[in-house]
């Protein structure tokens, strides 16, 4: 593969990325001001009042819990701190409609709760009040239970990388704790808090299996309504772009905090010493870190486990072992074709490293701030387009219909995953790469190897271990991902993310609850993976600290 080959690719496949975000503005664009008026006098107000309010209640459970975790494991030492400062990511794994459908089984009226509190007090249906699960505080805690681990990571590497200096100055001033936490500590982890905050509202925006099953009307929930049920692509892409909209300002806002933030090295034998808390307080902090753990991962996994087996049905029959096999294919295919998209676009910049370059790395990674209905409503639009043109096109010519030739197939599908996931593959990529000295490349190239062999034979056998890692990250995302599969899988093919909400939309939780245990199984993978890399961080940090602490 020579430059201008590689120049090609890498273009064409950012160009790709970019593709849904154009299409849905022109799609948008092409809608009358009446259709515009319409949306805004009926629609648009709800859906925008309570995205606002789930989100404002999903940031502020994250930044609370992720915070307030990530400060007690990492400068308290409790009854199984060491244990639950890497059990604290395990709910990464769950996607948030599944824990809704965990949870709807328990705590609704048929539920098993509700069912012993009526049995024990002997009441009526309408003779008490218990709070409803399917309602907007309902989604935004199943939110909070699952997304809390991003600002929980973020803050953990903030505060592991600050200096105890300032915290022991402001106790030797005469404040306590608590106030030297909030006017020190806070303060220094708050760019990596703000941006893991982000992290989880953007998550919130394009969340659409949990505001959907519990009956919540969002943007998301939305666009999936005007494009299905009434059958209305300009109202699904005028909603695509409100949500586009805020989607890419909080991108931007990320982006701004993530480059304003300035990290600096604490000198050496300055690094956090954790205090051993003792009596009601160690066991009080015990309990804070174990409830998220509980709640988030240990209690739906017996739920779900139990409807499992309630269902009576098996995953090795013929009908499941498909929705396995489209799953793993799709997923898959996306990886492997998302991973070398990454490779083409980070070789091109790391060779040329020029502004138009890192304008293309910045357009391929925009994905990450666009729900997948948005990238499934700008991929439909002119791919079908497309597919009417051909099929007019050789049915005037030589008689003949071609059909559905790109959205009858799942290509259009894993086009979407590329765009979706994107972010996250090139993000391990330069992970990787960055630990390649740029001598190797010029010493590469001055001997005649041309990109494709400085890619095959010097880049990934240096930086596997990071390119596995994004492949399983892309893998277990597009197994999760529920709207872009939703709309953009073709006739009878189901994955377990789709056959799940099916399932769930008929209010048949039980059955629901197999596929949605495998799909939390592949989810177990890259969080084993990263409690692993969380677990060994930790004893690295307290050797450093008992060193530090011995040559003192």
């Amino acid at each position: 593969m020579n430059d201008r080959l590689l120049t090609i690719l890498a273009w064409l496949a950012a160009g790709l990325c970019l593709l849904p975000v154009v299409a849905v503005a022109l799609a948008a664009a092409t809608g009358t001001l009446d259709a515009w008026r319409s949306l805004a006098e009926t629609v648009l107000p709800r859906f925008t009042l309570t995205t606002l309010a789930l989100v404002a209640m999903v940031s502020a459970g994250t930044g609370v819990i992720g915070t307030g975790t990530a400060w007690l494991v990492t400068t308290c030492r409790f009854p199984g701190a060491r244990l639950l400062e890497v059990l604290l990511a395990l709910p990464l794994a769950f996607p948030a409609y599944v824990l809704a459908y965990a949870y709807t089984n328990l705590l609704d009226h048929p539920g098993a709760v509700q069912t012993w509190l009526r049995a024990v007090t002997g009441w009526g249906p309408r003779d008490y009040w218990f709070p409803e699960i399917r309602s907007l505080g309902g989604a935004a805690l199943m939110l909070v239970l699952v997304l809390y681990p991003y600002v929980y990571l973020l803050a953990r590497a903030a505060f592991l990388q600050q200096s105890f200096g300032g915290y022991l100055a402001a106790r030797v001033l005469g404040h306590g704790p608590w106030r030297a936490f909030f006017r020190v500590s806070l303060p220094m982890a708050r760019p990596a808090i703000a941006g893991g905050v982000l992290l989880t509202v953007m998550e919130t925006i394009a969340d659409f299996g949990t505001v959907a099953h519990f009956g919540v009307q969002t943007f998301a929930t939305g666009i999936y309504q005007a494009w299905f049920a009434f059958g209305d692509r300009t109202a699904a892409a005028q909603l695509a772009l409100c949500l586009l909209g805020a989607a890419l300002v909080l991108a931007t806002i990320e982006r701004v905090q993530r480059g304003a933030a300035k990290r600096y090295p604490p000198r050496a034998g300055a690094v956090m010493t954790p205090q051993v808390l003792r009596g009601g307080a160690a066991w009080g902090a015990t309990l804070a870190c174990a409830l998220p753990v509980i709640f988030g991962f240990a209690l739906p996994l017996l739920i779900l486990a139990e409807m499992a087996v309630g269902a009576e049905q098996s995953l090795l029959s013929a009908r499941y072992l498909g929705f396995i096999r489209n799953s793993l294919l799709v997923a898959s295919v996306a990886a492997v074709v998302t991973m070398a998209a990454a490779v083409l676009i980070g070789t091109r910049a790391r060779l040329r490293r020029t502004r138009l370059n890192r304008a293309m790395t910045l357009i391929a990674g925009l994905g990450y701030a666009v729900p997948g209905g948005v990238i499934a409503v700008g991929l439909m639009v002119p791919f079908a387009g497309l597919d009417n043109a051909l099929d007019a096109w050789m049915r005037a010519s030589f008689g003949v219909s071609t059909g559905l030739l790109f959205t009858g197939s799942i290509w259009v599908m894993v086009l979407a995953f590329m765009v979706r996931f994107m972010a996250a593959a090139l993000s391990a990529f330069d992970t990787g790469i960055t630990t390649v000295n740029p001598n190797i490349d010029a010493v590469a190239r001055t001997l005649g190897m041309t990109p494709g062999g400085l890619v095959r034979r010097v880049h990934l056998p240096l930086i596997r271990t990071s390119m596995v890692t994004g492949l399983l990250i892309v893998f277990v995302d597009v197994m999760k991902e529920l709207p872009a599969t939703l709309i953009l899988r073709p006739f009878n093919f189901d994955t377990l993310a789709v056959q799940a909400y099916r399932l769930a939309a008929d209010e048949r939780l039980q059955e629901a609850a197999l596929p949605s245990l495998v799909i939390v199984a592949f989810g177990l993978v890259p969080v084993v993976i990263l409690c692993r890399t969380l677990a060994r961080h930790a004893v690295g940090r307290r050797s450093a600290a008992m060193a530090a602490s011995t040559s003192v």
